[in-house]
């Protein structure tokens, strides 16, 4: 039996080309879509996430429905819990997250800005119990 094309197109997404949305996973976040979805077929997807609103409650704890899921932190900072640890992911980190690990944003940044790369396109968020208690996000000073 022959073996289905996979399909892969070039794609060349500048700045202007997408703009950044509210109707992402969390309400609180930006998202700019950075055109993988459309060139791999739906296997990858990458796009930027940035600040949008004071962190209050964060995630929550979950985990994602993923092969693959990558965070390049490139503006700002975000804290996160992964599993019992407390994590600073600055700018210039880059983090793998392991498929299925149980994790919570719980901090970050007013400028934070991260590349977030996952596999496949059309991934999953279920929420979790987590493993311990979260410190709670400092609150943003007002922007001069």
């Amino acid at each position: 039996m022959p073996e289905t094309p996979v399909i892969s197109l070039f794609s060349h997404v500048k700045p202007g080309d997408t703009p950044w949305r509210q109707d992402g996973l969390r309400d609180f976040f930006l998202y700019r879509d950075l055109g993988m979805d459309g060139a791999t077929g739906g296997r990858v997807i990458a796009q930027l996430v940035k600040a949008n609103k004071p962190p209050e409650h964060g995630t929550g704890w979950h985990r994602h429905t993923a092969a693959f899921h990558m965070v390049l932190m490139t503006k700002g900072w975000a804290k996160f819990m992964y599993e019992d640890k407390e994590t600073l992911v600055a700018a210039g980190d880059c983090v793998h997250q392991r498929p299925g690990i149980v994790h919570y944003l719980y901090d970050y940044s007013p400028d934070m800005e991260y590349l977030e790369v996952v596999s496949p396109a059309d991934f999953g968020s279920e929420d979790a119990d987590g493993p311990c208690a979260v410190p709670a996000p400092a609150a943003w000073k007002e922007m001069a």
